[in-house]
């Protein structure tokens, strides 16, 4: 029988996709211009909004609030796995392993919550405009976000402490860029087959309908828009769906692979490179989707920087 080794003590050694890459070098500098193109676009997008009295409207706190999720998710995972590479040290200690998945879980199921509020939001501007104020008052869009982070904190609480509490005896090597509850069970010397069930039934519980419902939200969208009379407010609602919906796609295909997919399905490889996808890909490209195709951000983002460079040009 395998003697359990002092995990607590020892910590885990992570072993992910920059480490199985056969060119890692150019894998890690794409990682590290995906993290500060994530920095400079998120951070510019809370700056815009948050300087911009014209966007403080329910539909861009909302997005305020998912450039800082992806601001915050990307910066628990991309620093330390770049330094890892570039020190040669993957090791993380057992409560920073904890501290990372319970970081990472809240912020993405956050994140989850969030894109379902946001799909709700568009869906009462374009389906009920004229109720709109009192459907998304400003009281409703701060209940949206509390609850997005509170049941978001409190799941992510509650699955990391019972996955730390395992012993962990198979080996310290997490084959994962970061510390996620599938990898981390492998190498658990206990039984998890009630648990993982449990992790799928979250998963299930915690995307699909979110999901569902952003589907609906969008079905129903899409068919007052057909309806629209005027050709300029058609292009602009669908424009700014599409958005949303290239946001949907790229985070919910990612998270479902590695949550929903069931684990016969599963690869170490496969499940790197689909939490690289939602944890460092989409962060990156959310606000450039959101900014680029959006007018009134555009237009607030010249006139953020034209007050900046003009007082500039004062002293």
């Amino acid at each position: 029988m395998e003697v359990c080794n002092s995990t607590l003590g020892s910590g885990f050694i992570l072993v992910g996709i920059l480490d199985d890459s056969g060119f890692p070098e150019l894998l890690c500098a794409a990682i590290t211009a995906l993290y500060f193109l994530a920095l400079t676009s998120n951070g510019l997008l809370l700056l815009v909004i948050t300087m911009d009295a014209r966007l403080h409207v329910p539909m861009y706190l909302l997005l305020w609030q998912l450039s800082l999720m992806d601001l915050l998710l990307t910066s628990v995972i991309t620093p330390k796995a770049v330094m890892d590479f570039l020190l040669k040290d993957n090791t993380i200690s057992f409560g920073g392993c904890a501290l990372q998945m319970f970081l990472e879980l809240t912020l993405g199921s956050a994140e989850v919550l969030l894109l379902a509020f946001m799909a709700y939001d568009r869906y009462v501007a374009i389906c009920h405009p004229l109720n709109y104020t009192i459907l998304m008052s400003q009281k409703v869009c701060c209940l949206m976000i509390a609850t997005s982070w509170t049941l978001a904190s409190l799941s992510a609480l509650g699955y990391s402490i019972y996955t730390m509490q395992y012993p962990f005896c198979k080996s310290r090597q997490i084959r994962h860029l970061f510390c996620e509850i599938p990898p981390l069970l492998k190498l658990a010397c206990a039984d998890t087959s009630t648990y993982e069930l449990m992790v799928y039934v979250m998963g299930v519980t915690l995307l699909i309908p979110p999901l569902a419902a952003i589907l609906a939200s969008y079905s129903l969208i899409l068919f007052t828009v057909l309806h629209m009379p005027s050709n300029e407010g058609r292009k602009k609602a669908l424009v700014t769906c599409s958005s949303h919906l290239t946001v949907v796609g790229m985070w919910y295909g990612g998270a479902i692979v590695m949550y929903v997919l069931p684990s016969s399905f599963h690869s170490p490889k496969q499940d790197n490179i689909s939490s690289v996808f939602y944890t460092i890909f989409t962060p990156a490209l959310n606000p450039l989707i959101y900014s680029l195709r959006n007018k009134e951000v555009t237009g607030a983002l010249r006139r953020v920087l034209g007050k900046r460079f003009a007082v500039q040009s004062t002293f």
